[in-house]
């Protein structure tokens, strides 16, 4: 069963923050995901306050998420996105 890794992010610092996104991407590929939405601007339907962006990766499976989450080359490239804003990550099943 697939799974999709869904980040909700406010970034307060792009300029760091691009070091980050000058490497996670070869990562997903790697680890087998593939962006499926990059929305620098959603818009809120419903609650209080929009993220300033949500990325959503699809996954062959939660086991390939997690492998790429837990990874040596993950723990250090979330080092780069450190203090760069505000970020909640989900991994959820697909149907």
């Amino acid at each position: 069963m697939s799974a999709y890794l869904i980040i909700q992010a406010t970034v307060t610092d792009w300029p760091n923050f691009k070091r980050y996104t000058d490497v996670v991407p070869a990562l997903i590929k790697e680890f087998g995901g593939e962006y499926v939405v990059m929305d620098g601007k959603p818009e809120l339907l419903e609650g209080d306050e929009a993220p300033g962006s949500v990325v959503v990766s699809k996954w062959p499976s939660k086991e390939h998420a997690n492998n790429f989450w837990n990874s040596e080359q993950y723990n250090q490239a979330i080092k780069l996105r450190a203090g760069t804003g505000t970020f909640h990550v989900m991994l959820v099943d697909s149907l």
